[in-house]
């Protein structure tokens, strides 16, 4: 009996030796990240979407102690690179810009994507349309734009973007919660703001809309006017340029926006993570400085709230589609 007693005591050392033993050797859990981020940007280089999600990159690399490797994926309107950052596996190794066409590709009949197949992280970045004018022109605020469109239907035309692109949408909302039709103000289709202001000051269209940011070198230049901005308030870059409400135009606002998403599903452990690394980033003042410098808007919305602002823009945006005819 003794002798078995001293095998069960000698055992159980043993056991406890080689727990103590493991516990001591075996590597603890890696906290992520332990690895590289890939970061998707579903636009070209050179762009808004790329220069604001480089910086994004470069400042979550500081905060994660990780690279964070910035991927153009570009084509099919957003939808290659929306769908790269949807499909990727929720692990946190990719992460990637959403942008605004996430409410608008669904809705023209493009993807099966929408705000739901995505781990919201954080917004960082909203840009309302703007009412842009000739600098001669007698317009003096966005409601003379509709007057004058409710008076003379399709003599004035409007540019700024292709055809059911974001700023044609901004105008489509404006006539269509101003009870218009669209041929009131009939839209000619540009590549991009550039091309629109182009043709604005070439006397080739009367209105543009885009964000004013996108106009500020013609407004220096004293070739153009801001009359109105899409928005609930004034844009503290612009504070002389009314929202159309202050001048009695429609309550409709538009912008385009830009945020950090992950795939949908992604852990909880992962999430917190990387909101607490955006909400540094957005906060600091390198990232302030280069978006006060490029006159891009800042915005912060976080988690739920971020997912109730793209809700929020993609309902509507599905509203004006459908009224302009570009739903599916």
């Amino acid at each position: 009996m003794k002798s078995f007693n001293k095998i069960i005591r000698a055992t159980a050392c043993i056991v406890a030796a080689t727990t103590l033993l493991a516990a001591i050797t075996a590597p603890a859990m890696a906290n992520y990240p332990e690895r590289p981020i890939t970061l998707i940007v579903p636009w070209g280089a050179g762009g808004g979407t790329d220069a604001t999600g480089r910086i994004i990159g470069s400042l979550l690399q500081k905060e994660l102690g990780k690279p964070v490797n910035v991927v153009n994926r570009t084509g099919g309107g957003g939808v290659v690179g929306h769908s790269a950052i949807a499909n990727a596996k929720p692990d946190g190794y990719t992460i990637g810009v959403a942008t605004v066409e996430t409410g608008m590709m669904h809705w023209a009949g493009l993807t099966d994507l929408t705000y739901e197949k995505y781990t919201p992280i954080a917004l960082y970045n909203t840009d309302p349309a703007g009412v842009i004018v000739r600098a001669d022109s007698p317009w003096k605020d966005a409601s003379e734009v509709i007057g004058a469109a409710k008076a003379s239907s399709g003599k004035h035309k409007a540019s700024g973007t292709g055809q059911g692109g974001i700023w044609h949408l901004a105008l489509a909302g404006m006539l269509n919660k101003s009870g218009l039709d669209q041929s009131a103000i009939p839209w000619v289709p540009s590549k991009g703001s550039a091309g629109g202001l182009q043709e604005l000051v070439a006397e080739g269209v009367d209105v543009v809309t885009c964000s004013i940011v996108e106009a500020s070198g013609l407004l220096s230049a004293g070739k153009v006017k801001a009359i109105g901005v899409m928005s609930s308030e004034r844009l503290a870059a612009f504070p002389d340029v009314p929202t159309l409400q202050e001048v009695g135009g429609p309550e409709w606002e538009m912008a385009s926006w830009r945020g950090i998403v992950a795939p949908a599903g992604l852990p909880k452990a992962e999430t917190d993570v990387l909101s607490a690394a955006m909400n540094k980033v957005w906060h600091s003042d390198d990232f302030k400085k280069f978006m006060d410098g490029r006159g891009f808007g800042m915005t912060y919305k976080a988690g739920d709230d971020f997912k109730s602002w793209m809700k929020k823009s993609d309902e509507s945006l599905g509203v004006v589609m459908k009224a302009v005819g570009l739903a599916k």
